[in-house]
């Protein structure tokens, strides 16, 4: 019996809004991902990865190859600021009935389950510049200076093609984002699509003055047939977080109606988050489990959902233990 309560106080503790869940949800995260410190991976550039991130990995490289541990500090540190950032979003656009840290608790366990999400990655990196473009977009509705967003949304996806261009994708987010927040101005979509090629002026820019026409490769990607796991333990893990995904949406679905048209606003963009970030692998032309990493985001305002929402404290508690689980054999008894 105390066990249990123990275990009802680690799971519950996130389902309040207390500041000091900031700091617990710190201790939680390298809880779950001290086997990233204890058996370091060096990143390799893949084939679609862009020039800013091939550039930070030779920066990096130096230090990084007799000390790969600091590709650990900088994934952690990473995943938990996106964490941190994108519960304080979810909870300011009021994606669920009451201010929590199921949503940043959500982020990192999800992102412990696979080995590659843990890693330095391109996507990684502009996981953190699209979690603020969501909220900027999800802030859409009320803003007075809506145009100055929208060209800083644009830029910012400009930039995030740099470190990844298959993530040139997520300017539908802005389209489909302005349909949905926003009554028709030609104006703001224009101001959108000049922001996006904004970054490519100033890089085109550059090349010219420096004459390095020669030496530089535009970016692209090819359509081909994303990579997924094939060990049992894998894609049992991808079964449970569809599963408590699935069960997220259920409650969602129910607390729809009743939400502001503000809030059904930033869920809409929510699910196209999902639906890009799903894409995105199937225009890659490099084949990694990694580039799924696109999909966490989305994902984890489900399972927050999924352990804010049910009535039986016993689902959110086993779902919760069933996914440290699995973290626990990845990390020390499968691979």
């Amino acid at each position: 019996m105390q066990c249990i309560k123990l275990l009802l106080i680690v799971t519950g503790t996130f389902k309040a809004n207390n500041p000091y869940n900031t700091f617990l949800l710190l201790v939680y995260g390298l809880l779950l991902k001290l086997p990233v410190f204890l058996h370091p991976t060096i990143p390799v550039p893949q084939q679609t990865d862009g020039f800013l991130f091939k550039a930070l990995l030779a920066q990096i490289a130096p230090v990084g190859n007799s000390f790969p541990v600091i590709y650990s500090f900088i994934s952690f540190i990473l995943l938990y600021t996106q964490a941190v950032t994108f519960n304080k979003f979810a909870n300011d656009q009021r994606l669920m009935q009451k201010p929590n840290y199921l949503t940043g608790m959500s982020y990192l366990l999800v992102t412990s389950l696979f080995k590659e999400w843990n890693i330095v990655s391109a996507p990684l990196i502009v996981n953190t510049l699209l979690i603020w473009v969501w909220a900027s977009m999800s802030g859409l509705y009320n803003n007075k200076n809506a145009r100055s967003a929208l060209f800083n949304i644009g830029i910012i996806i400009g930039i995030a093609t740099f470190f990844y261009f298959p993530s040139i994708a997520f300017s539908i987010l802005i389209i489909v984002g302005l349909t949905v927040t926003r009554p028709f101005k030609l104006a703001e979509w224009l101001i959108a699509f000049l922001g996006i090629i904004t970054p490519y002026y100033f890089l085109l820019a550059y090349i010219f003055l420096a004459n390095k026409w020669k030496g530089y490769k535009l970016p692209g990607f090819s359509v081909s047939l994303p990579v997924f796991y094939k060990s049992y333990w894998a894609s049992a893990a991808i079964v449970i977080v569809l599963f408590a995904s699935v069960i997220g949406f259920f409650y969602i679905q129910q607390n729809f109606r009743r939400q502001l048209v503000q809030t059904r606003k930033s869920w809409n963009l929510v699910f196209l988050y999902l639906l890009v970030a799903v894409f995105i692998p199937f225009i890659n032309a490099a084949h990694s489990f990694e580039y799924w990493i696109l999909c966490a985001v989305p994902l984890s305002a489900f399972l927050g959902s999924a352990f804010l929402y049910p009535e039986k404290k016993w689902f959110p508690l086993l779902l919760h233990w069933l996914m440290v689980g699995f973290v626990i054999a990845f990390s020390y008894f499968v691979q």
